[in-house]
């Protein structure tokens, strides 16, 4: 295995790689990172930071691969790119390295009178080692970003990127083993058999990122081995207008909405206007944003990403046949597009309300009020984000005290996932646990309490037994009895 660089330092190698084609070398992947778990090699800070630069130098050396594959997989823009998948990810490892140690530093406890003289304090554990399966829609972010986390915490990390995103997987496949140390990482390609195969092992903990019926799955393996698990699992995020700025909100729904093909778990999925000038100005302006951010004929614009599969394409082509199309429409299978399309006139019932669709198509509806809207919300499982459009505080307020979903946003959609402090994760059916900067290193890391008292003067004796005389009543004076 060739050396990489890591911050103009050289990146130890001290372990081949495996490389993983069949379940016997997943058995044999598996228990070389078993082993560097046993070896507590991540647990030293140097090689958490080795291995944190590591990623950011893979990142700065390969940023044109980087393109090429997202662009093969998703068609995207190379800014797109650059923005939601590269710097998300470098400034995340930035940030990172500049708290870790004072992460690792341990808590002082206080500790009560009637058991001084002692010490406590809450030491951040490694886990040990972590599985991390993630999706095809962001596959550099969501492949590396829980892995920062993971390693920051001071675990080993087996990565199984999507078959699907097969360009970008192939990339990290070739190119990780060159910059990080094998016993940091360990990429295991392969399909959902493959993944099953993963799960039949014992790990310390798994991060899984994807579809709802996939992630029960998941839930399901790690049970029989006691397994902690977080899962990220999307959902139908909606968005609820009252009022504002039509132009803004139009734009803003439509920047979130179809940035990804609207293959972005907290895209919005369906919008919930509140009165009849709020549908009619979404009606009027949703087309005209699109119209401004991709042009006239969509299927030109170099912006606009394209279905990941054939099978993507197919299922979200289905929608279209539901409902009235207000703009967009055409599709051309051998290029995987679909254009930017917004419905009207769905029915609560069609498949498009009810399934998550994944791409760029998006129904708009009225109803009577905010009430309404939450109440249409609350009667669905619970989404990844809900987004409020307003100019009220109090139904700002509202919104956040009666919606429950992942995460609360008002007046812009997708602008939370650029907080690197907030944390990201889901509730109910949009899965659980969460992640980034210091969320992320305490969903893999174990608070571990470390009690110690002298073994001079045994002030414990008055607990020994037998209680009697004046032994008891002290300490039933402690008791309060």
């Amino acid at each position: 295995m060739r050396r990489g660089r890591a911050a103009n330092t050289p990146v130890p190698i001290t372990g081949e790689q495996p490389i993983v084609s069949n379940s016997g070398e997943v058995d044999t992947a598996v228990a070389f990172m078993r082993r560097a778990v046993d070896e507590r090699f991540m647990v030293q800070r140097k090689h958490r930071i080795e291995a944190l630069r590591g990623l950011r130098t893979f990142l700065q050396e390969n940023r044109n691969a980087i393109y090429r594959a997202l662009y093969q997989d998703l068609g995207k823009h190379p800014v797109e790119s650059g923005l939601t998948e590269i710097e998300r990810l470098s400034a995340e490892i930035d940030q990172v390295l500049l708290h870790l140690a004072d992460w690792m530093e341990p808590e002082t406890v206080r500790i009560p009178f009637k058991l001084q003289p002692a010490s406590a304090r809450v030491v951040a554990q490694p886990l040990g080692l972590v599985l991390v399966i993630s999706p095809w829609n962001y596959p550099l972010a969501l492949s590396l970003m829980p892995a920062v986390s993971a390693m920051a915490a001071g675990n080993s990390v087996v990565l199984k990127p999507s078959e699907i995103s097969k360009a970008t997987t192939a990339l990290l496949v070739e190119l990780l083993p060159k910059y990080l140390d094998a016993k940091a990482l360990t990429v295991v390609p392969g399909d959902a058999d493959t993944a099953q195969h993963l799960l039949g092992h014992k790990f310390d903990h798994i991060f899984f990122t994807g579809s709802q019926r996939v992630g029960k799955a998941v839930y399901r393996a790690a049970a029989e081995q006691l397994t902690p698990v977080t899962l990220e699992l999307g959902g139908k995020c909606p968005v609820v207008v009252t009022s504002g700025n039509a132009v803004t909100i139009a734009r803003r729904i439509v920047y979130g909405k179809f940035t990804n093909a609207g293959q972005t778990c907290v895209a919005p999925d369906y919008v919930l206007a509140t009165s009849s000038e709020a549908y009619e100005a979404l009606v009027r302006e949703l087309p005209e944003a699109i119209k401004e951010f991709y042009g006239k004929d969509p299927s030109r614009s170099t912006d606009l990403g394209r279905m990941i599969n054939r099978a993507n394409f197919t299922r979200v082509s289905s929608y279209l046949g539901q409902g009235k199309i207000l703009c967009g429409g055409r599709t051309d299978v051998t290029r995987k597009y679909i254009e930017p399309t917004v419905l009207v006139d769905v029915h609560p019932s069609d498949a498009v309300l009810r399934e998550e669709i994944f791409g760029p198509v998006l129904p708009v509806l009225q109803v009577e009020s905010l009430a309404a809207a939450i109440e249409f919300i609350r009667q669905r499982p619970e989404p990844l984000a809900a987004y409020l459009f307003s100019d009220s505080h109090r139904q700002q307020r509202a919104f956040e005290e009666q919606v429950r979903a992942g995460a609360i946003v008002h007046n812009v959609t997708l602008a939370q996932m650029g907080v690197q402090d907030l944390p990201f994760g889901g509730v109910g059916a949009s899965g659980f646990g969460n992640y980034h900067m210091k969320y992320g290193f305490d969903t893999f890391s174990q608070d571990r309490p470390v009690f110690s008292k002298p073994l001079g003067m045994d002030t414990l004796r008055l607990a020994y037994p037998p209680f009697t005389g004046a032994k008891r009543r002290i300490v039933q004076n402690w008791l309060g009895q």
